[in-house]
């Protein structure tokens, strides 16, 4: 099943070379949608299922002053059932000249449906290997956007394609829908000598041709689907970069980078960036996915940016230069999205949500902690300024690419439901998760759905997750949180959580809790409370007396609506009320004053849990396992706390 999609500008970025606002992003978002259609008329194809493909030669001659395309395109596949046609995806729009198989010629139908139907001379049994090579040419379509465009840049012609999600089909004979990845191609463009010709992996041969026409090969060596296969074409400059960590295990690698000349100098000095958040990227996720080939940004002719493999298409900002942001973004898809795609529509977060909270993690490594929390809290108000809205897809959502591409649910949700993972599990089994999530064998260049990554997530971190899935990725909307914190003694606070739901497909968030203590003199401890019910209270040691509290200080939980307040303190009766004998064994005594009467009292272990309540002051204690205790003493002057041990 495949992958999906594209760029990104992602929201507030503080670096030299990237400011993109909100609206940028909002901008680079719309473009995506623009690129997929309207609504998607190809969804799947089930005639293509029946064979594997494992190679696709891609022989395309073009010239960006004309919008047409010629081409052979030859294809191994193994059959997965006994054979007597093969079915190719190929837009109506194109005409087939022949159809051959080891030289012979084979008949071939067009369906008028967008297919191209291919005679077998004989059953070809399963399991079996063969090879197609189809000719054909013509002037390809333009379904909303236009897969395959000639257009100009400062007086001079481009060609460049973009096939996500279905427009592969519109320019070449594939295989288009999400059940599939050719294990390697080869790409030869034919195209007018003055031009520069770009494709994924690496560069072969630029061959000069005797009619004016040089022909560039390219070989690229890892699993690819359809979409992801691009080609450009215009007189561009090329700068070289070299990425990679440079250890005897992580070699270096080329970044090699196609501008345009009238943008060279400005793009060149936006790109000195890319090492730097490579290197970072490999250094959380692993090696890059493609580093025995390249990475790369080719300039084109399209508001934002599209993730091809090994080369990501881009457009420079008002000033010439690529933001930082749609680099990290760009770039992150090569892991997330490229190596392991999302293997329905209904996964797009899998791609995009990664790639949001990729470029979020880059300013919190290069612009720093104070960065992050302001980039985490805009994603939060994008996310809460609709009560509704989960990051998986149904199946009717499935087909509609204003959901699929939701820059509030599908990019900003989905980075934020991430960033929960990741302060919920902690650093080290997060990204120990994700790096095994993308190095499993039955992934790694392969597709994965929603279960994956939960299944390695539970693995790692030895946690059940499936109520936070359900929570945060499969239903809808958000929590809104109360926090009440008292002083109930010397040293010790009592903290009061309850929350209400913007959404009634939750009944309840359960997640830790982020909270601040604050004091007089400056001292602020950090507390995390671990929240599965309403109005759930816990007692934690404070070394001063709390003047104030602040809920989720780093902005690291979707929430909107909160209120967090200090109620009145209560230090009179700790000298007061008399615990005894302490340690105990049996039974426990609480000696009150006889102006004072006792109402209640909750005892708590060592974890924060009720363990009885009680209403006299003669507690039975029998039967608590030894260890260290909390009773919470509620009088008519009050409460407080009192800690006993039980032997």
């Amino acid at each position: 099943m495949k992958k999906l999609l594209l760029f990104l500008t992602f929201l507030q970025c503080f670096s030299l070379f990237a400011q993109s606002t909100d609206r940028e992003f909002e901008d680079l978002v719309h473009s995506e949608r623009k690129a997929a259609h309207r609504r998607m008329a190809f969804v799947t194809n089930p005639n293509t299922y029946n064979y594997d493909l494992t190679y696709h030669r891609l022989r395309l001659t073009v010239d960006p002053n004309v919008l047409y395309v010629s081409g052979e395109v030859t294809t191994k596949y193994i059959a997965k059932e006994n054979l007597n046609t093969v079915t190719f995806d190929l837009s109506d729009a194109l005409d087939v000249s022949s159809v051959k198989q080891r030289g012979v010629d084979l008949s071939f139908v067009r369906s008028g449906n967008n297919e191209l139907i291919v005679n077998l001379p004989v059953v070809q049994n399963i399991n079996v290997l063969d090879s197609l090579s189809i000719r054909y040419s013509g002037v390809p379509t333009s379904t909303g956007f236009g897969s395959f465009l000639v257009n100009e840049h400062n007086g001079t012609p481009i060609l460049w394609t973009l096939s996500e999600p279905f427009g592969a089909m519109e320019w070449w004979p594939c295989k288009q829908d999400l059940n599939d990845k050719i294990n390697n191609i080869d790409v030869y463009i034919t195209a007018p000598s003055t031009y520069v010709s770009v494709s994924n992996g690496v560069q072969q041969s630029r061959i000069d041709n005797p009619n004016g026409t040089s022909t560039t090969h390219f070989k690229h060596n890892y699993p690819i689907p359809a979409y992801l296969i691009a080609i450009a074409v215009s007189n561009y400059q090329i700068y070289n970069q070299q990425g990679g960590l440079g250890t005897n295990e992580s070699p270096y690698f080329p970044i090699v980078n196609y501008m345009y000349p009238e943008t060279a100098i400005t793009n060149t000095a936006s790109l000195q960036v890319t090492p730097t958040i490579i290197n970072f990227f490999e250094s959380v996720f692993g090696p890059y996915p493609f580093r025995n080939e390249k990475y790369g940004h080719c300039q084109f002719g399209w508001g934002g940016g599209m993730e091809h493999t090994t080369v990501s298409f881009m457009t420079a900002g008002n000033n010439g230069g690529y933001s930082r942001s749609l680099i990290a973004h760009e770039m992150g898809h090569q892991w997330f999205g490229d190596k392991v795609t999302c293997g329905t529509w209904k996964d797009i977060w899998l791609n995009e949500g990664f790639a949001t909270y990729l470029a979020s993690m880059v300013i919190q490594y290069i612009d720093g902690e104070s960065s992050f929390i302001t980039d985490k809290g805009s994603m939060i108000n994008s996310i809460t300024s609709n009560t509704g809205g989960a990051i998986y897809l149904t199946d009717a959502e499935a087909t509609d690419v204003n959901r699929i591409f939701s820059s509030r649910l599908s990019y900003r949700k989905g980075a934020m439901v991430l960033n929960m993972l990741r302060f919920k599990l902690g650093d080290t089994n997060f990204f120990q998760a994700l790096r095994n999530y993308l190095n499993d064998p039955d992934l790694a260049y392969a597709y994965a759905v929603t279960p994956d990554l939960k299944d390695h997530l539970e693995a790692t971190s030895g946690m059940e997750l499936t109520e936070f899935f359900n929570d945060w990725v499969y239903n809808q909307g958000y929590p809104s949180y109360t926090i009440g914190a008292t002083n109930v003694g010397s040293g010790q606070a009592r903290i009061t959580i309850n929350q209400t739901q913007s959404n009634a497909s939750v009944s309840f968030f359960e997640m830790p809790v982020p909270i601040r203590l604050l004091g007089s003199g400056g001292q602020q401890l950090d507390v995390v409370l671990e929240n599965t019910s309403n109005g759930q209270q816990f007692i934690v040691d404070v070394p001063f007396t709390v003047t104030g509290v602040t809920f989720d200080p780093k902005k690291d939980l979707i929430s909107r609506n909160n209120a967090a307040t200090l109620s009145a303190t209560s230090f009179e009766l700790q000298n007061d009320v008399i615990l005894y004998p302490n340690p105990a064994t049996k039974v426990i005594t609480l000696e009150i004053p006889n102006a004072i009467s006792l109402k209640n009292c909750v005892i708590y272990n060592a974890l924060g849990q009720k363990t009885q309540e009680c209403q006299t002051n003669v507690i039975p204690i029998e039967q608590l396992t030894t260890g260290l205790y909390t009773i919470e003493i509620f009088t008519s002057e009050g409460q407080i706390l009192k800690k006993f041990i039980k032997k």
